[in-house]
């Protein structure tokens, strides 16, 4: 790893041999924006390929971003390529039709010959290796305020091509406060888990709800895609099994759980084939995969991807860990969602979907009304229970009509 300053990387970058070169990038809260500035002053033309991005993406001709999550950086934007398929499977694409030339990373200071990715590894570890298998470039923004993370998060120095050094504050999202709808919908979830079982919270408000009522259980471990500042809250609670590590594969949340999280022997960052395959997720015991959706059908299948036609994330890890959670001894796959939106007026829960499924075949889905049990139900059972259990009272005579219609019930 060599230190250099912006004109050698920008001169490094543009002596690629590529037309349209593909720069994988960090995302989340761990994209190194001076690096990326650097390389978008340097090639004309290039292909950006990134999870989750962030405000403010660049955005001019010449520069698609291509992504399998949708962040707020590029909704709604016509530049985006968007590759529809479960989180687990993506690396491959590194080394087959997605072959990057350059990887763009955020790391910690070098410690004993290493540095870490810190709160975000996902993707990154597999881009690393399909990059150096090519002859292309790693450059690292080497941040002393990025946390030193153990597993995968680890690189020998000498995978590094340049370090970029750039002291600067990460990105935090504070928690949220919770409303009474969402207080609701975590009590009924927290209500359906028990001691010992393992936990994945998908991104949002109400999977965080639920970690809020679970200080008095024991023995829980954490097998998930994310962590943020509930799992701290569960660790300080000793709900956390001691002996059991906490594996995630990036971090969003406070400076608090930034702190929590540096060189903490118990967290373990994992490279997302491992941590979103869906063998492994039913390896853990008692398995609880708790995400939400934008909208459920009478059919019990899920939209968390599409508002409005137009696509507003991807499928993430939720089809990874529903299917895993569901093969796990005593595991449930849940399902949270508010009942009503308010800004459109509309039931969440509708006959049937018109945008594109991203998972299916739920435990249960979970609202401020109630909870529907799906599984061992039958399609008709499942399609009543979602609308007496679940469906907002000002839209259930609507789905009942809708499920006669549909020979639900």
């Amino acid at each position: 790893m060599r230190i250099v300053g912006e004109s050698e990387i920008r001169a490094a970058v543009a002596a690629l041999r590529r037309d349209e070169p593909r720069v994988v990038v960090g995302g989340n809260t761990a994209t190194p924006w001076q690096l990326l500035r650097a390389v978008d002053q340097a090639l004309p033309r290039y292909r950006v390929f990134v999870l989750n991005p962030q405000d403010p993406w660049p955005q001019r001709d010449g520069l698609i971003t291509e992504s399998p999550f949708i962040g707020p950086g590029v909704r709604g934007r016509d530049d985006v390529d968007f590759l529809p398929m479960r989180l687990s499977l993506v690396p491959r694409l590194f080394a087959t039709s997605r072959r990057p030339d350059v990887v763009l990373v955020q790391t910690s200071a070098p410690h004993r010959g290493r540095v870490s990715l810190g709160i975000e590894v996902n993707i990154l570890p597999a881009a690393i290796q399909a990059v150096r298998r090519e002859g292309g470039l790693v450059i690292a923004q080497v941040n002393p305020q990025m946390p030193y993370t153990f597993g995968d998060a680890e690189l020998d120095e000498d995978l590094v091509d340049f370090a970029l050094e750039v002291d600067t504050p990460l990105p935090t999202l504070e928690p949220r406060l919770i409303d009474d709808a969402a207080r609701g919908i975590g009590e009924r979830i927290a209500s359906r888990i028990g001691d010992g079982a393992t936990l994945q919270m998908g991104i949002g408000q109400l999977p965080d709800a639920a970690l809020q009522f679970l200080g008095d259980r024991r023995h829980l471990g954490i097998w998930t895609e994310m962590i943020s500042d509930g799992v701290v809250a569960l660790d300080r609670a000793g709900s956390l099994d001691i002996d059991r590590v906490i594996s995630t594969t990036f971090m969003f949340g406070s400076e608090d759980l930034y702190r929590w999280a540096h060189r903490n022997p118990r967290v373990v960052l994992r490279r997302t084939e491992v941590a979103n395959n869906p063998a492994r997720i039913a390896d853990q015991p008692s398995m609880i995969s708790i995400n939400t959706a934008v909208e459920v059908d009478l059919y019990a299948q899920a939209n968390a991807s599409y508002v409005r036609g137009r696509v507003f994330s991807g499928f993430g890890g939720q089809p990874d860990f529903v299917s895993g959670a569901l093969h796990s001894r005593d595991g449930q796959a849940i399902l949270a969602l508010r009942s009503w939106h308010e800004k459109s007026g509309a039931s969440t829960i509708v006959p049937l979907l018109s945008a594109p499924v991203c998972s299916f075949q739920h435990s249960a889905v979970v609202t401020e009304h109630g909870v529907a049990a799906l599984w061992g139900f039958s399609q008709s059972e499942q399609a009543a229970a979602l609308i007496s259990q679940a469906a907002d009272p000002r839209a259930r005579d609507d789905l009942r009509r809708a499920a006669a219609r549909l020979g639900l019930l």
